[in-house]
């Protein structure tokens, strides 16, 4: 007796027809992988030119806003220095402002972390240890104000890759203004507040990712801001109003005239029959002090 076995199994159809869906799955997993790495290079490259830069403008622009000037000499308000550093544009700036601090003080181990009101800023550049085509951008943070505003205090780095960081400072506006070399110098000629800053900060794109890998493309992108003073500032300067805090002192009493037998003397003496005696029995109690009085010590 002869037994028939079926063989189960899998067609040349159907195999082919399994092979062509497993590939059309594959190559839209690439596809989408490779739109999200295109995606992530590109995000990478626009935080680089378009964030850099202006991030740390604004930050220039804000703690400018916040200059400090009163009660202050004009040589402390703002200084600009000319400076050259390996063959770059590397000026500084400093200034005192009303910014509160980014960076946390503390005199003592023991003691909290504190954060100033008031503290002396600045922004200069140093040279990159790493490469010698760029330079270093700081910014300057003292705790507070002391005799030296323009020195001491903690660096930030901002960042390794500039190639310029040029300041203009006019001491009139306009179009035919011609810039100062520098602004708040020991001679006292060009201080306080001038007309308007222009700066302008050159930085190299850092190497670009494209598909995982990175291309050097030595392109330099220079940014500019320009921040103008306002007239009422330089006015407030040329006034420099000085507080002070007036000296009080003692009251004066007349006590009119004490002798008894004297007309109009006594305690009750006198057609006024006040208790101080004299003519209109009266006393009198003075006190005086304020702004431009000699007995109140203004000046």
């Amino acid at each position: 007796m002869t037994r028939s076995t079926t063989r189960a199994g899998f067609t040349l159809i159907e195999v082919l027809l399994t092979l062509l869906i497993m590939s059309g799955i594959l190559l839209t997993v690439t596809q989408i992988l490779s739109a999200a790495r295109t995606s992530r290079d590109s995000i990478h490259n626009i935080q680089e030119q378009m964030l850099a830069g202006p991030a740390i403008l604004q930050r220039i622009e804000n703690d400018l806003r916040a200059l400090y000037a009163f009660d202050r000499d004009a040589r402390d308000v703002l200084r600009v220095e000319n400076r050259v550093l390996a063959g770059f544009e590397a000026d500084s700036l400093d200034f005192v402002c009303t910014t509160d601090g980014l960076m946390p003080h503390r005199e003592r181990a023991n003691e909290d972390y504190r954060r100033a009101d008031v503290n002396e800023v600045g922004y200069c550049l140093r040279p990159n240890p790493a490469f010698d085509d760029f330079l270093e951008l700081y910014r300057r943070e003292d705790f507070g104000v002391d005799d030296q505003p323009f020195e001491g205090g903690q660096y930030a780095f901002l960042h390794d890759r500039v190639k310029g960081f040029e300041i203009r400072v006019y001491d009139e506006d306009g179009v035919d203004a011609e810039p100062r070399e520098g602004w708040g110098d020991d001679s006292g000629e060009h201080v306080g507040f001038p007309a308007r800053l222009e700066i302008e900060l050159t930085l190299e794109l850092a190497p670009r990712l494209v598909r995982e890998q990175i291309v050097v493309t030595r392109h330099t992108v220079t940014y500019k801001r320009v921040f103008r003073f306002p007239p009422s500032m330089r006015a407030a300067q040329e006034l420099a109003a000085v507080p002070i805090v007036p000296r009080l002192t003692p009251p004066v009493v007349d006590t009119g005239n004490q002798n008894p037998n004297a007309p109009g003397g006594g305690p009750g003496g006198g057609p006024g029959g006040g208790p101080g005696g004299g003519p209109g029995g009266t006393a009198t109690q003075t006190s005086t002090a304020g702004f431009g009085d000699p007995a109140g010590g203004g000046r």
